[in-house]
């Protein structure tokens, strides 16, 4: 089977498999559910893993800053695990960084192994900090996260992703633009 499978761009015609296969493991909280609407917004980031004219696994290589991407949305068809395919899509997303110049990907997983396999180093979770408050401030498992994050170089220099001052002033009016939809949508 790995010499058939073709790990390639994802389609929008691919987007109901990824997004089936991503919410089968979000069902059994494994990872995060996307919907189909969110998978096609953000289509150029997804791979496709295609077999025989299926879809049976996909990932995604987001950006976070100018030295950081994240491998995002990783899941591989419950008939096809355990062949290598989660570690090909992985490769290729980090080949596709290297391409786009990002010094650095990470990753926040349950199975921290995997990503160790890879060449990837477990790090504190706030040591990829554009992630942090970008995003996982937002998640209704931000207190009580149980994902490890995890981090590769793709070059020799260290990155210091530390937040600068302008993006903590992003994250307060993040907030405060939060907070006001919170308020208008309470009734009365």
């Amino acid at each position: 089977m790995d010499e058939e499978v073709t790990i390639r761009a994802a389609r929008a015609a691919d987007v109901p498999a990824m997004a089936a296969i991503i919410n089968h493991y979000a069902a059994q909280n494994l990872m995060l559910p996307r919907s189909e609407a969110v998978i096609l917004r953000v289509l150029d980031d997804f791979v496709a893993a295609e077999w025989d004219g299926r879809v049976i696994g996909c990932g995604a290589l987001a950006r976070l800053s100018p030295e950081l991407a994240e491998v995002r949305s990783l899941a591989v068809s419950p008939d096809y695990k355990g062949k290598g395919l989660g570690r090909r899509i992985v490769l290729h997303l980090m080949e596709r960084a290297r391409a786009r110049g990002y010094p650095q990907v990470c990753a926040l997983t349950l199975v921290p192994d995997f990503f160790a396999g890879l060449g990837f180093q477990a790090v504190d979770r706030w040591a990829i900090s554009p992630k942090i408050w970008q995003e996982c401030v937002f998640c209704p498992k931000f207190h009580h996260c149980d994902e490890v994050a995890v981090v590769y170089n793709l070059t020799e220099q260290p990155v210091d992703l530390s937040m600068p001052s302008a993006a903590w002033e992003g994250l307060v009016a993040a907030f405060a633009r939060r907070e006001a939809l919170r308020g208008a949508q309470r009734p009365e």
